[in-house]
């Protein structure tokens, strides 16, 4: 009998962190806590879409500020089509709005980071406190 995806461990650790990862508060709505993970998405979509509209889609620079791209990609994948739009340089660019846009969607990646953290380790509890039920 085959095995469902629930019931081999790794793979729901690894697919909760993907749904993380792709969507902030994906994980955490997959595993039924579907207010913090309405609070997470929230939260962080509208620190990322703050640092956006401060900064224009010019904060997210895959090749000068390699640093804050690599937080950046922390939101979801969709940060890389981003900064194939802003590798193009038809955007404007506005002094300190660029580098507080840029410490915004920084810190909306790493938030969601952490959130990821949180629901592999939440995923990994509820397969430990099944197996031992």
């Amino acid at each position: 009998m085959a095995q469902s995806w629930k019931d081999n461990h790794a793979l729901f650790l690894i697919s909760t962190g993907a749904l993380a990862w792709l969507v902030p508060g994906a994980g955490h709505f997959a595993l039924n806590e579907r207010s913090r993970g309405l609070v997470i998405f929230v939260s962080i979509v509208l620190t990322f879409l703050v640092g956006i509209y401060v900064g224009s889609v010019g904060v997210i620079d895959p090749v000068h500020a390699r640093p804050w791209y690599a937080a950046q990609v922390m939101n979801t994948p969709l940060v890389m089509v981003l900064g194939r739009i802003g590798a193009t340089g038809n955007y404007r660019v506005f002094g300190r709005a660029n580098e507080i846009g840029q410490i915004y969607t920084s810190i909306a990646g790493l938030l969601n980071l952490l959130c990821i953290v949180n629901a592999v380790y939440m995923a990994h509890l509820r397969h430990v406190g099944e197996a031992q039920a």
